[in-house]
């Protein structure tokens, strides 16, 4: 059966162009019901015993709940207690255009066949589609359709002959859904009835999300904020120029401040200062909001007052005085920054949030406040009936909603983590609060895997250059199983040398568009954790069938230069190789090798020569400006059984680490120059940006306070001028530098070059760059393997490859992934840190000061590579007397002492778990002896920038 709709619309031009859209019907949908006899059609996925236990259904049932059913009480449908639901077609297409996330949790819901939920595509059965009516709006249509479906699969299976006491329950919360839904004869529930009704699973009521008809009863009748704006109002204005739309971010340290940052043309972004609750107009951190710049009168300067909020109820008394503390005197006009107010919300980007409970201290009381592990987040007001099971819990909480006349934001309880402080639960948190997809893989990414046993084929040998016979072998840290790349060195006849980076094809077994390729794309990175590794790609490849193992066969993309003795490249060529590594050893395995001399063997002399010949190649580039940075890393010696910390200590690099660095520096920059070649305008490329001058001015006031001089016009006067800054009576001094020159560097990101015009690597003073050599742990390299297989005529195209646009929007994905990964991997070595810490007691360490501030030090341990903030207090009188010096910079404490940048300190360190929550490493400084001091060390920064070299 046809149904068609012809219209006529006017085009730009002035034309008149007629469409006719045509909507097919069919009579022989099946309703996938296992009582069913007259349409089966397949396997059925509703079951015929579909009785769950309720006092209000005591018979089977098959539950059809409604768009906003499905939108809000997600949580409660992916209970494993919820089965044997319709989905209607109606539903789904309403939920996908509006919520993204809870769509994707439905889709997978629909694909476990545990659940038997079931699609019905309503919308194309003859008797269950509905037109829209005259003067019906979009949404009433849309109830009216469900209504209509809930009524024929209540006919139709009432005609089953196995089905006398199956009956179709609606479930909505829209009063006047339901009104309509009793008179045309349905059973009809508000899904609060119905969940309250379950015997099974009792806890599943404090998963309910509040409805917004429900906001106002869990609230005070106070309006405590302005009301947003509606969505035609914010457009209007930000259209005109009166709004400025931005990314909501609020402070770590301060819970009445946040900035609004608002992208312009090109890099460029301005950022709207906001201060005070009012002001942020119930906002939460990474929402998208309309803000209006207040009058420059009214421009304030950010606070460096630290707020946390502590309280436990909603009174306004601590509130007013916070906001005291936050009063500044008038300012130099250059220190005042943009404010404004928020006006209204464009989206929200509400997650589930880890945290923990505080039980309410009113007795029997429902309804408690949760404290979210991010502190940008605010705290969230809960009704739950197992507060006292839960305290001392991590859990997951949602938000649902945040009235005017609420303090705090309304939420339900999602799930039980695990007990606080226990390694599992708080790796769990992590990796959620980082949001690092960490699921394990479906079976339909898993069925993308090739087949065991697995081996070289004719078809290989065909395509591929045989170097099964060079001397290749691998050098990375212990215990490392994903090995990404190996190398060669030998010698030619005509005197120069080959060598050779051969890296894993990756490409071979991961296919575009698959859903293999799809979820490493959206996993973007490997994430290393403390003892703990996430993979991008399923361990059968990753520590298997794609490492480069020592005497295996294996599948490889290999750049071969052939090579002065200078290190100068007389050619370089790329081809698909079937590589046999020699020898996977470690960086001091191979250390030894190179220094021992009675070692003349194959291996040892190809070591040499990549070693002899990196050396020249890291002068060279060091040479032309690029920089040589320093970042304090930690690693953590491991209890074989425990798996606690038992040793922490600073890493030690050896010149092999610096050998392999080189040749895949090199290797990436010879494929970035070929795939640019090639395809100027979808070259994945990775860049690193010039840091503005205004970063570079705590650098130069802290070489200058020793009286050297830091230039900084490019990035080899940085290079050369840091080289020559050293102390001789200090040698960790240049250390220090240059940890401070890496937290004055921009992030390097990938783009694509039809996109940009910026291509310049600053820290490594390259043209241009990619990545190429990490396909196993990272995403970009596979597409730039992909990229240079085409260029070589080794694969076929395809054509997300060459559309610029989806290229960019998969750097913007990688870019995220990368970013989280790093913040999630410092997070962990933050928690082992802290377990360190816990069983090792008081210790005393000497220190450096790396910043001063108005009011504390930050000290850095280089023995542990950590750092720690000390706040100067006083505990007799209200506060020290602090004479801070931004010059210098120095900070003099009661005329007693003046710290300056890079001072050695002595300090204990031992662990603060007060707050179960938010643990960490106090420090109480030793000498100076400076009294009523307290010192404390932050939750890791994910804004503080810790790059490493970028391979």
């Amino acid at each position: 059966m046809l149904k068609s709709k012809t219209f006529v619309k006017k085009t730009r031009s002035g034309g008149v162009l007629k469409i006719v859209r045509e909507h097919y019907l069919r009579d022989d949908i099946w309703c996938g019901s296992e009582v069913c006899a007259q349409c089966k059609d397949g396997a059925p996925v509703l079951q015929e015993d579909a009785r769950i236990e309720s006092d209000l259904c005591s018979f089977p049932h098959y539950l059809i709940p409604d768009t906003n059913v499905v939108l809000h009480q997600i949580d409660i449908l992916e209970d494993p207690l919820i089965r044997n639901v319709i989905v209607l077609q109606t539903v789904l297409q309403e939920v996908r255009h509006r919520s993204a996330p809870v769509y994707k949790r439905i889709k997978d819901a629909i694909h476990d066949k545990d659940k038997h939920f079931y699609t019905f595509t309503n919308e194309h059965h003859r008797e269950t589609f509905v037109e829209r009516e005259q003067g019906e709006s979009a949404n009433d249509r849309n109830d009216r359709a469900i209504r209509v479906a809930a009524k024929w699969y209540t006919e139709h299976l009432s005609a089953a002959p196995n089905a006398e006491d199956l009956r179709v329950v609606l479930l909505t919360n829209d009063r006047a859904n339901k009104e309509k839904a009793q008179q045309n004869g349905l059973l009809t529930y508000r899904c609060e009835e119905y969940v309250k009704s379950l015997i099974g699973n009792p806890e599943l009521v404090d998963r309910l999300a509040i409805t917004s008809d429900e906001q106002n009863e869990v609230t005070g009748s106070k309006l405590l904020f302005p009301e947003h704006l509606p969505l035609s109002r914010i457009q209007s204005g930000i259209k005109s120029g009166s709004f400025q739309q931005g990314t909501f971010r609020a402070s770590r340290d301060n819970y009445l401040e946040a900035t609004v940052f608002v992208h312009g043309e090109g890099d460029t972004s301005t950022e709207i200062l906001l201060q005070g609750l009012q002001n942020m107009n119930r906002a939460v951190h990474q929402d998208v909001v309309a803000v209006e710049i207040l009058p420059k009168e009214q421009w304030v300067a950010p606070s460096s007052v630290v707020l946390q909020d502590d309280r436990l109820n909603d009174e306004d008394t601590e509130e007013e005085e916070a906001e005291k503390k936050m009063e500044t005197p008038v300012l130099e006009p250059s220190l005042l920054k943009p404010t404004g107010r928020v006006v209204g919300i464009i989206k929200r980007n509400w997650r589930p949030f880890c945290g923990m409970l505080n039980q309410s201290q009113i007795k029997e009381a429902t309804r408690h406040l949760f404290t979210p592990a991010d502190r940008r987040i605010p705290r969230i007001r809960i009704e739950t009936r197992q507060a006292s099971t839960l305290v001392g819990q991590r859990i997951i909480v949602a938000i649902d909603g945040w009235p005017r006349n609420s303090r705090y934001p309304n939420g339900h309880f999602v799930r039980n983590l695990g007990g606080a402080g226990d390694k599992e639960t708080e790796t769990e948190v992590l990796l959620l609060e980082h949001d690092v997809p960490h699921q394990p893989f479906s079976q339909a990414v898993l069925s993308f895997l090739p087949k065991m046993p697995w081996g070289i084929t004719e078809e290989d040998l065909k395509v591929r250059e045989d170097l099964r016979h060079l001397c290749v072998c691998s050098v990375d840290p212990p215990g490392c199983t994903d090995i990404d790349d190996a190398l060669h060195c030998r010698d030619l006849e005509n005197g120069n040398l080959e060598v050779g980076v051969h890296i894993a094809d990756v490409s071979h077994f991961i296919r575009p568009g698959n859903a293999l390729d799809q979820e490493a794309a959206n996993r973007g990175t490997t994430v290393y954790l403390c003892g703990k590794r996430i993979d991008m790609v399923p361990e059968l490849l990753s520590s298997n069938l794609c490492s480069l193992r020592s005497n295996v066969e294996r599948l490889a993309f290999s750049c071969i230069w052939e090579m002065n003795h200078n290190a100068e490249i007389i050619s370089t060529r790329f081809t698909k190789s079937i590589i046999n590594s020699k020898a996977s050893l470690t960086y001091a395995e191979a250390q030894m090798r190179i220094d021992d001399s009675s070692m003349n063997d194959d291996i040892t002399k190809s070591l040499r020569g990549l070693n002899t010949l990196a050396k020249i190649l890291k002068g060279r580039r060091i040479a032309k400006g690029a920089l040589t940075l320093s970042s304090p890393e930690v690693r953590f010696h491991m209890d074989s059984e425990t798996h606690d910390p038992i040793d922490l200590q600073t890493k030690e690099l050896k010149d092999t680490n610096s050998m392999v660095e080189e040749f895949m520096l090199l290797a990436n920059i010879s494929v970035a120059q070929k795939i640019y070649d090639e395809f100027s305008e979808c070259a994945l490329l990775r860049k690193h940006p010039a840091p503005p001058p205004s970063n570079y001015e705590i650098l130069i006031k802290a070489a200058k306070s020793k009286g050297l001089e830091i230039r900084t016009d490019s990035a080899k006067a940085l290079a050369d001028s840091l080289n020559e800054s050293t102390l001789k009576d200090f040698p960790y001094f240049n250390t220090l530098l240059r940890i401070l020159a890496t937290r004055c560097m921009m992030q390097a990101v990938y783009f694509c070059s039809g996109m940009d015009n910026d291509f310049h690597h600053y820290g490594l003073a390259s043209p241009i760059y990619t990545h190429f050599t990490s396909p196993i742990r990272r995403y970009s390299d596979i597409i730039v393997h992909r990229l240079l297989a085409v260029a070589i005529s080794a694969d076929s195209t395809y054509p997300d490859l060459m559309d610029k646009h989806k290229q960019a929007a998969l750097c913007n994905n990688l870019n995220y992934r990368h970013k989280m990964a790093q913040y999630a991997q410092r997070a962990s070595v933050a928690f082992h840190t802290q377990i360190f810490f816990k069983n090792r007691g008081i210790l005393n360490e000497e220190g450096f000061i790396l910043f001063v501030r108005k009011n504390a030090i930050m000290i850095l341990i280089p023995k542990f590579g950590l750092e720690g903030t000390v706040f100067f207090e006083n505990k007799d009188k209200p506060g020290p007397r602090l004479i801070f010096d931004s010059e210098g910079p120095s900070l003099n404490v009661e005329d007693t002492h003046t710290f300056h940048m890079f001072d050695k300190v002595k300090v204990t360190i031992s662990l603060d778990a007060s707050n179960i929550q938010h643990q960490k490493i106090r420090m109480a400084l030793v000498e100076p002896v400076i009294p009523g001091v307290s010192v404390s060390l932050p939750e890791p920064e994910p804004e503080t920038k810790k790059p490493k070299l970028d391979r």
